[in-house]
C-alpha cells in the first residue's frame, strides 16, 4: 500500500506525508509537474497550497483510476478541473470549525457523524459541485467543506486533517487507507 502526496506549495504538505506514515502507510512527496505516467502509487493526496495557478499538473491526475483525495486547494483543483466553480470564501483566513456530516455512509468521512471540529482556512472554497459529485459535509460559514464521487474515488475536504487543531484527522486518513485498498 502506499499514498504519495501531491506537493501544492502549502504550508502542511510535510504533515500529510507524516499522518500517512504515522498509519504505516508508504508514501512520497512529489512535485505537482511530475508527469502522471511516473506516478506508481495506490492512491494520491492532493495538498494544499497558496494558489490554484500554482497546482502543476494535478487536473492531469484526475485520470489515473486511482483514489484523490483533495485538502483545501487540492479539493478546489478537483471541483475547478472537472466543472465546478472555485470562489472566495466570505471568512478568509485559518479558523476552528464545526463540521456538520451531511453523508453518514460516505466512505471517507461518514464516520465522523454527526459532526467534527477541524481547523480550515477559507480564502477559496468549492462555490458548486461538480457533475457527479455529492455533498459531504457543510458548515456555518462554507456551504461546501466536503464532497465526494464515489464511483470515481474522488473525494475533497476543505479543512486540513493533518493538523493538530483537527479533532478527527486521523480517521480520515484511515478512511482514505481503507478506499485505496
Amino acid at each position: 500500500m502506499r499514498i504519495d502526496v501531491v506537493d501544492n506549495h502549502g504550508q502542511f504538505t510535510h504533515l500529510e506525508g507524516r499522518a500517512l506514515r504515522d498509519l504505516g502507510i508508504e508514501t512520497e512527496t512529489i512535485d505537482n509537474e511530475t508527469p502522471p505516467e511516473e506516478i506508481d502509487a495506490d492512491g494520491l493526496v492532493l495538498s494544499g497550497g497558496p494558489d490554484i495557478e500554482r497546482a502543476g499538473r494535478c487536473g492531469e491526475y484526475l485520470d489515473l483510476d486511482i483514489p484523490l483525495l483533495g485538502i483545501c486547494l487540492g479539493m478546489q483543483v478537483i471541483a475547478d478541473e472537472l466543472g465546478g466553480s472555485v470562489g472566495s470564501g466570505e471568512y478568509g483566513g485559518y479558523a476552528d470549525v464545526t463540521v456538520e456530516i451531511v453523508d453518514d455512509e460516505d466512505p471517507l468521512i461518514g464516520s465522523l457523524a454527526p459532526e467534527t471540529r477541524v481547523w480550515a482556512s477559507h480564502g477559496d472554497e468549492v462555490k458548486e459541485l461538480p457533475e457527479g459529485f455529492s455533498l459531504t459535509g457543510k458548515s456555518d460559514i462554507c456551504g461546501i467543506e466536503a464532497m465526494s464521487f464515489e464511483e470515481r474515488d474522488l473525494y475533497g475536504v476543505q479543512w486540513h486533517p493533518e493538523v493538530a487543531h483537527t479533532e478527527e484527522g486521523e480517521a480520515v486518513f484511515e478512511n482514505f487507507r481503507t478506499i485505496c485498498e
